[in-house]
């Protein structure tokens, strides 16, 4: 949920309750306020009845005006009481129940006692009431609904230079020219917000170029003297005065100069995709592709009585002709490798991914592991990079890679 969402929400669900206990408490004012009134009037009408009963000197009798009612009942009692109470009443005006209000006391007249009851209408109030509450409903749905337009419309455009700096936060790069300038804004939070970020991208954006610096010269200067290591290691090998003892020696340095150097290449190559520096994209038909490494990987298998079995369908894709070599000759490598002699490989390719095959151990590998750095076999004579790059590949491009071990076969499956 968005912030301006949660916060409309809270406003609107606080302001409502506050509201509505506002509305409850004004409602129950105007009925005791109401009421009250009523009861003055029933007290101004009940002193008259006592003048009037004292003034005539006679029986009262029970009297009609408007909608004021009054009934004397001659009653034994000398103590009575004064109560007001809700109650109902015949109007003979209207010639309907309603509504009333009524007031009960005593009053005597020489040595009798009378009950006076007066009553008078409630309907005026109860309509008033009925009235202010359908304006205060009224008022509370137009105040909410002021209140959801103005939160929803005013909040996104105060949002506004917020969603830009985000916007720009997302599409910047570190290893881009431009730096991030950020949206300016009135809002002084987030003026220091932007402020905050463009020092921080300046400091990122230098330790980066530094770290770049770094390793890149590191790389080459690592790769002159292995380059020259190499070189005349070429010679002692065609030195013939050299013993089996030597030239074996020999071999084994030359080897392990060689796999200095990959882990050197794939290192920096990790690097620029882990900083997303490789952004040469050309449409590839991967299947043409795969057909070309399996002619470039024959050699390679009939030194382990391996054979192909492939069904590829046409696909293209939009990458990087160097990263997709490097994915399929990863894999390609890793299912001859880790392949049991007179194996077999399965290469199959369709519109929605590419699964490659393999016979080998008859055991699963550790799928959590296995995409991980200088993670390998106890025989490998590989980097430990090479899925690792696969994965990296992989996440780069929004492929989905995955292994799963079955009946025999080793499946490294990989959905564009």
């Amino acid at each position: 949920m968005k912030l301006s969402e949660h916060y409309t929400r809270t406003s609107i669900y606080s302001t409502l309750m506050v509201l509505l206990a506002g509305a409850v408490i004004y409602y129950f004012a105007i009925k005791y306020i109401a009421q009250q009134q009523l009861d003055r009037g029933l007290q101004q009408q009940l002193t008259e009845a006592e003048e009037y009963v004292r003034s005539s000197n006679q029986d009262p009798q029970q009297y009609d005006l408007d909608k004021d009612h009054a009934v004397f009942i001659k009653t034994n009692q000398w103590q009575l009481q004064k109560r007001f109470f809700d109650t109902t009443y015949f109007n003979p005006k209207e010639q309907r129940k309603e509504a009333g209000r009524a007031v009960e006391d005593l009053v005597k007249l020489k040595d009798t006692g009378y009950k006076v009851i007066i009553t008078i209408s409630r309907a005026g109030q109860k309509y008033l009431i009925e009235v202010i509450t359908i304006i205060t409903l009224a008022l509370l749905a137009g105040l909410l609904s002021v209140l959801f337009i103005s939160n929803k419309y005013f909040l996104n455009g105060l949002w506004k230079p917020f969603q830009l700096t985000l916007k720009e936060i997302k599409q910047f790069n570190i290893a881009d020219v431009d730096q991030f300038k950020g949206k300016p804004s009135k809002v002084d939070e987030f003026a220091e917000l932007n402020k905050a970020i463009r020092e921080m991208s300046l400091r990122v954006t230098h330790d980066y170029l530094n770290l770049k610096q770094f390793t890149e010269n590191a790389s080459h200067e690592m790769m002159t003297p292995l380059a020259v290591v190499t070189t005349k290691l070429d010679t002692l090998i065609q030195d013939e005065t050299l013993s089996a003892e030597q030239l074996a020696q020999i071999t084994d340095i030359y080897s392990s100069i060689n796999k200095s150097s990959r882990l050197n290449q794939s290192l920096l190559l990790l690097a620029k995709l882990e900083n997303k520096l490789i952004t040469d994209e050309i449409p590839i038909s991967l299947d043409t592709v795969l057909s070309e490494k399996m002619l470039q990987f024959q050699e390679l298998m009939q030194t382990k009585d391996l054979s192909f079995k492939h069904n590829l369908q046409a696909k293209q894709v939009l990458a990087s002709k160097y990263l997709i070599d490097i994915l399929l000759n990863n894999l390609f490598s890793n299912a001859i490798r880790h392949n049991s002699s007179g194996g077999v490989i399965i290469i199959e390719l369709n519109g929605e991914q590419l699964s490659i095959k393999n016979t080998g151990a008859t055991h699963s590998l550790d799928e959590q592991m296995i995409f991980e750095r200088f993670q390998k076999g106890k025989d490998s004579q590989g980097t430990g990079l090479g899925l690792t790059l696969v994965k990296n590949i992989c996440q780069h491009y929004g492929y989905i890679i995955h292994y799963y071990y079955e009946s025999g076969w080793h499946t490294f499956t990989l959905k564009f």
